[in-house]
């Protein structure tokens, strides 16, 4: 491979036809910081919410029109991207806060090998999040 990647971390876009949910799930609920809003009306997108987690970033991305939903199903649902993996220090206390918000609990902890547990939660539009947490 001829090029270096040169950031620490992974920025991933999830579009959306409902923002201020998604915002309040990934921001109040999960925890990731809040850094910005932008509007990028020259591409179609009539707002783009940007989030950190550590070095990576996850953009909400509300574009000017309505989008059809995506395919749900989770892991059998298709081919494809299907969930993303938010390592934590406690959690219990990331799947009760999912819990407390109405959010769907795909997996309750489970615990896949000595040290590591695992949860699966689902966001206001479907998608999955794993949580890991590594003793």
């Amino acid at each position: 491979m001829g090029r270096a990647i040169v950031k620490p971390g992974l920025d991933l876009g999830i579009v959306t036809n409902n923002g201020d949910a998604m915002l309040e799930f990934y921001r109040d609920v999960v925890g990731l910081e809040f850094e910005a809003t932008m509007k990028l009306e020259a591409v179609g997108i009539s707002r783009m919410d940007r989030l950190r987690c550590n070095d990576s970033v996850l953009k909400l991305v509300t574009t000017m029109g309505e989008v059809p939903a995506g395919v749900g199903g989770g892991l059998e649902g298709s081919t494809g991207m299907r969930y993303f993996t938010i390592t934590v220090d406690d959690i219990a206390a990331a799947v009760a806060d999912c819990e407390a918000a109405g959010r769907p609990i795909v997996w309750p902890l489970l615990e896949v090998r000595p040290g590591v547990t695992i949860a699966m939660v689902e966001d206001p539009d479907g998608n999955w999040v794993e949580f890991i947490q590594v003793a």
